[in-house]
């Protein structure tokens, strides 16, 4: 699901940080934005319209919409003009995975993290993909770039120009999720496609990493009110928090991660669970938790990480050390002063960004 080069998924698996080679986005999201480079739409495997974009819908506001769980969000389908979206903010390896995947009639879709932040016209971290194509069919289609890895949620590595561009299935998410069942749509008026795209959606962890996008169609669809919480500049769990947190402990480190290196606050429910299940880290491995420590504090945002987890009584299962520092000193929780650490911490910050990473050896 994403993309980065060998090194750094190596650097990730092994709780090691690493310094990754250049990234081919434009070194600003201005400068992304503003980049002449020809749309590359690629091949389309028919000329029919697609039937998860032919459903009867309402239009609001330049959203189509569609009104999904009762109980739930409205389904928004956005065009991402809307958000100055340009074919030149993907990089070329995404490109070549997608249009292969799409010329063999797969759907195919940019989720998670990476739609978040080209809305926000920031520089993606790595970019996940998703298709129609079950996982066999993905590595078939990459014939000697491609392997499977992983066994609880299994993916394809496609090996492209010195990177890895990791693909999910659709099928392989859905029996992942057999023991989860979620309800059915109500709404006579959304398309099978429709129910597929919000069924993955729906075993995310957070609705801002919930967003799907199809680069053919330029089209983001929301069905977790993912956009509406971006905007609201907030990190919420797709399920209640409490449930969140204990099927996956990981998830509290990864909503640290996303609200500091965002700028994002947590809901009352969600900042209620971060803090009162923080102890519940303690059960992920060693090199599980390097990995989320080299993650926060290696792509730029190592300040605002720092306060977060010593906020949240995290920083104590962590780095014992610095959380010693903190107590040494008598820095309250909710402080927003400063201390010696946390002006290293800034100043390391700014030779730091998602596409230049440094080694953990520095903490």
């Amino acid at each position: 699901m994403a993309l980065r080069s060998p090194e750094l998924r190596f650097a990730a698996s092994t709780g090691l940080g690493a310094l990754s080679r250049p990234s081919r986005l434009a070194p600003s999201p201005l400068a992304a934005l503003a980049s002449p480079r020809r749309r590359r739409r690629g091949p389309s495997p028919s000329p029919s319209p697609s039937p998860s974009d032919s459903n009867p819908s309402t239009a609001s506001a330049g959203a189509e919409v569609c009104v999904g769980d009762a109980d739930g969000p409205e389904w928004k389908k956005v065009s991402a003009k809307r958000f100055g979206y340009k074919d030149s903010m993907i990089p070329d390896e995404a490109w070549n995975v997608l249009h292969r995947l799409r010329s063999r009639g797969y759907d195919v879709y940019l989720v998670g993290g990476c739609v978040r932040d080209l809305i926000m016209k920031k520089i993606p971290k790595d970019f996940d993909i998703i298709t129609t194509a079950d996982l066999r069919q993905v590595k078939d289609t990459f014939v000697g770039s491609a392997v499977i890895v992983g066994r609880r949620f299994p993916i394809v590595h496609v090996h492209d120009n010195n990177s890895i561009v990791e693909v999910s299935s659709f099928n392989t998410y859905v029996r992942g999720s057999s023991g989860n069942q979620m309800p059915t749509s109500k709404s006579p008026h959304c398309s099978k496609n429709d129910y597929l795209r919000w069924k993955n959606c729906q075993g995310r962890d957070f609705t801002i990493n919930g967003l799907m996008f199809n680069p053919y169609s330029e089209k983001i669809y929301d069905y977790l009110g993912g956009i509406e919480d971006i905007k609201k500049a907030k990190v919420r769990t797709v399920i209640p928090a409490a449930t969140s947190f204990h099927e996956d402990c990981a998830r509290i480190l990864r909503a640290i991660r996303i609200a500091a290196r965002l700028g994002f606050s947590f809901p009352k429910e969600t900042a209620y669970y971060v803090r009162n299940l923080a102890c519940s880290v303690a059960r992920l491995d060693k090199g599980r938790l390097l990995m989320e420590v080299n993650y926060m504090l290696a792509y730029g945002s190592a300040e605002a990480s720092l306060r977060l987890l010593w906020r949240f009584g995290l920083l104590e299962h962590l780095l014992p050390f610095q959380a010693a520092y903190f107590s040494s000193t008598l820095f309250k929780r909710k402080d927003n002063g400063t201390n010696m650490l946390l002006v290293l911490f800034s100043k390391l910050d700014s030779f730091l960004a998602p596409n230049r990473p440094c080694h953990n050896s520095l903490w």
